[in-house]
């Protein structure tokens, strides 16, 4: 079958959970596996290049022949039904996703995560949505097909990813003042410690974990180090009296997107007190704070520790 020249369409950016849409490709991969591609996805996958929110859980339905489709003339595109049959067709069948994975093609070959030899945006470079499911799915080019996402694993998965971007602008406001030397704003003008510190993200279900290097490079940049272990639960009380703060405003959350296409840069918009927050990121998100509140709040943990001479700086973030 002939590889995509064009990136997937994703839905989930606007929250889709189910997506009606056309195999354009299948390919046997490692471990037994299959990569199918489709034209577009609700699915959210890894991105190797920043893997900070995993794939989503999913499904490909097939044989499903929605009512709405065959009263309006058989049209060719279904669109979200998740399982209306009709007399005479085609048995439903679920094909779980086991993986979701960022891949690429430039017509001759599929390469998946890390094993991308080119960076977004390089010309004669599709960008594409790998579903990896086990042993041959039986689909072929044109089949029509449904994704749909697990709806609880990818709002556990939101949360976390939205408490994770409020988390780090409630840090960088609260060591502002140990700044020597003028840095980098984030999105509320502070000083992006953050940004600048960051070493690792890790969203998970209702929570996140970020690691900061304290090394070297950081002090070289005008951030202030010594002591800051022994102010550690003030720092800690802090973030989370801002983040109570926010969360009290029942502020909006919305994901601003240059296109639909997969490499279409994309931004989490908050309207957080004093302005809108716009951070780019590819990832999933709630649709307001309160949504946060009506859960129970957040609550942060920041430790040191010593890795290979370098102290790291750890803050997990949690729904409580």
């Amino acid at each position: 079958m002939t590889l995509p020249t064009q990136d997937t369409r994703v839905d989930y950016p606007v929250g889709a959970l189910e997506t009606a849409t056309v195999v354009l490709h299948t390919e046997p991969v490692a471990d037994g596996r299959t990569a199918v591609l489709l034209e577009a996805t609700s699915a959210h996958p890894l991105d190797a290049g920043w893997p900070d929110q995993g794939p989503d859980r999913a499904s490909i339905l097939v044989g499903a022949v929605p009512l709405a489709v065959v009263a309006a003339g058989g049209a060719a595109t279904p669109t979200s039904v998740a399982g209306d049959l009709l007399a005479g067709s085609d048995e439903l069948r679920s094909i779980p996703v086991v993986d979701c994975v960022v891949a690429a093609t430039d017509g001759s070959a599929l390469h998946l995560g890390r094993d991308i030899p080119v960076p977004k945006g390089t010309p004669g470079w599709a960008f594409v949505v790998a579903h990896l499911v086990d042993g041959d799915p039986g689909l072929r080019e044109g089949d029509r097909v449904e994704v749909v996402v697990d709806a609880s694993f990818r709002h556990s998965i939101s949360a976390g990813h939205t408490a994770c971007h409020l988390a780090s602008l409630a840090l960088n406001r609260a060591l502002a003042d140990r700044w020597k030397k003028e840095v980098r704003p984030d999105a509320l003008a502070q000083p992006d410690f953050d940004g600048t510190a960051i070493d690792a993200s890790l969203i998970r279900e209702n929570g996140s974990t970020d690691t900061y290097r304290l090394g070297k490079s950081l002090r070289k940049k005008g951030f202030i180090t010594d002591g800051l272990v022994d102010v550690l639960p003030d720092v800690q009380a802090a973030v989370e009296q801002t983040l109570a703060d926010w969360l009290a405003t029942d502020a909006a959350v919305r994901i601003e997107r240059d296109g639909e296409l997969l490499t279409d840069r994309r931004y989490w918009v908050c309207e957080l007190p004093g302005g809108a927050a716009r951070i780019p990121c590819g990832g999933t998100h709630l649709a307001s704070l309160g949504e946060l509140a009506q859960i129970g709040g957040l609550s942060v943990r920041l430790t040191v520790a010593d890795v290979d001479g370098t102290p790291v700086l750890t803050m997990e973030t949690d729904l409580v």
